[in-house]
């Protein structure tokens, strides 16, 4: 059991401010408080998104022991922060964090940690996780879990697009042996079937009130999935037959969460799903120009959006991934857009509702590796401990901690 130090001091401050040795450590301690039962004060905009906790020896030791910068304040002291904040006139607000969530990533029997940047930070900040794929998911585990972060996948069947530069690498030959068997042991004839069968089933466990992130691939091969059903979209290198001629026309944008009026890109020798990747244009930029920008949203009015972008960083470095980034015009109205390059048209960090649930699509690969290669080595985290696009990522982890609180309009 964690116990109270003492009387006199009874609250401890973990700062998300500059001052924060370990940004991404200290969401590990806030996870790790949750899961012993304890409640945690999330102080939106209060020193880049703080936390404030009641004063226990063995959570104050952990801090000390994962590197994280605190404070121990006197009750006082705590009372006079939650008053500035209530301040109508003030830009800031309390969410109460009661329950750990039960996390699942989605990924092959081949993934590694490394090779994914939400698996990596969880890895760093010490939060547990289950791994699941489509035989789980088929199964119907889904409703086990709060949060749900969809690995780095091509949910059309086409096997991320790598046709032209790895068909001939054993590792892409044994990953499309492997998911032909997958898909055939679970009944389905092809493994677009297959993945447009586990996106029905992610969409129905967001309906019902689930979270679902995603980044890179994950993101627009998700919706074009949703948005195909029915519609064979794959040419005879994919899955041993041809397109359906009329497969763009055939694409019903109402069963997506985020995208309209794409165009497919059905060439298997690019390295490409639709126009909603930006990657291009941010090429064009180049890395020393590349960054987006964070939404300021009213916390008192906004409070989902605002918890999703806490940071000590409102301008962010950019980083490249397969899906890099969506182009603004393709973006459904409805869409909260949370960072954007505005000058380019380009939004990076999404968010929206769906059913009881809600969704978080993140561009790019790795937000400390620019141009993330098949091959290259893991980053380590302990050289970025303050990096504000990892961050985003663990917002979105402890989002399903909040209490349910009905959203003002």
């Amino acid at each position: 059991m964690l116990l109270s130090v003492n009387a006199e001091a009874t609250k401890l401050l973990i700062p998300m401010d500059g001052s924060q040795r370990d940004h991404l450590k200290a969401y590990g301690i806030a996870y790790w408080t949750l899961q012993s039962d304890v409640p945690i004060d999330w102080l939106l905009n209060y020193r880049g998104g703080s936390f404030l906790v009641d004063h226990l020896k063995a959570l104050e030791e952990e801090c000390t022991i994962r590197g994280i910068t605190y404070q121990v304040i006197a009750d006082a002291q705590a009372a006079a922060i939650l008053a500035e904040i209530s301040d109508p006139e003030v830009n800031m607000e309390v969410v109460k964090l009661e329950k750990a969530p039960r996390i699942a990533v989605y990924a092959p029997e081949s993934f590694q940690p490394w090779d994914d940047a939400v698996a990596l930070v969880m890895e760093y900040a010490e939060i547990p996780y289950d791994r699941i794929y489509d035989t789980q998911i088929i199964a119907g585990v889904l409703p086990q879990y709060d949060w749900l972060h969809l690995h780095h996948e091509d949910f059309t069947g086409q096997y991320g697009k790598f046709y032209r530069a790895y068909r001939n690498a054993p590792w892409y030959q044994t990953q499309v042996r492997e998911a032909e068997e997958l898909a055939s042991s679970l009944g389905f004839a092809k493994v677009s079937q297959m993945k447009l069968a586990v996106s029905l089933k992610i969409r129905d466990y967001v309906a019902g009130g689930g979270y679902l992130f995603t980044m890179c691939s994950g993101t627009d091969s998700y919706d074009i999935s949703l948005a195909a059903e029915g519609v064979d979209i794959c040419t005879a290198e994919f899955d041993g037959d041809p397109i359906d001629p009329r497969a763009q026309q055939l694409i019903d944008f109402g069963r997506t969460f985020a995208f309209k009026d794409f165009k497919l890109v059905t060439d298997p020798m690019t390295y490409e799903f639709s126009d909603i990747d930006a990657t291009d244009i941010h090429a064009r930029i180049g890395q020393t120009r590349d960054f987006f920008t964070l939404f300021d949203f009213s916390a008192k009015w906004d409070i989902v959006p605002t918890m999703l972008c806490q940071s000590h960083e409102q301008v962010v470095r950019g980083f490249m991934g397969q899906t890099t980034a969506f182009r603004k015009d393709l973006v459904k109205p409805g869409v909260t857009v949370m960072g954007e390059n505005k000058a380019h048209g380009t939004v990076k960090y999404i968010h929206g509702e769906f059913g009881l649930g809600q969704w978080t699509f993140y561009g790019g690969h790795d937000p400390e590796d620019y141009q993330h290669m098949v091959g290259d080595p893991p980053t380590d985290l302990g050289l970025h401990p303050n990096s504000s696009g990892y961050r985003l990522i663990l917002n979105n982890i402890l989002f399903p901690a909040a209490r349910k609180k009905k959203q003002k309009t």
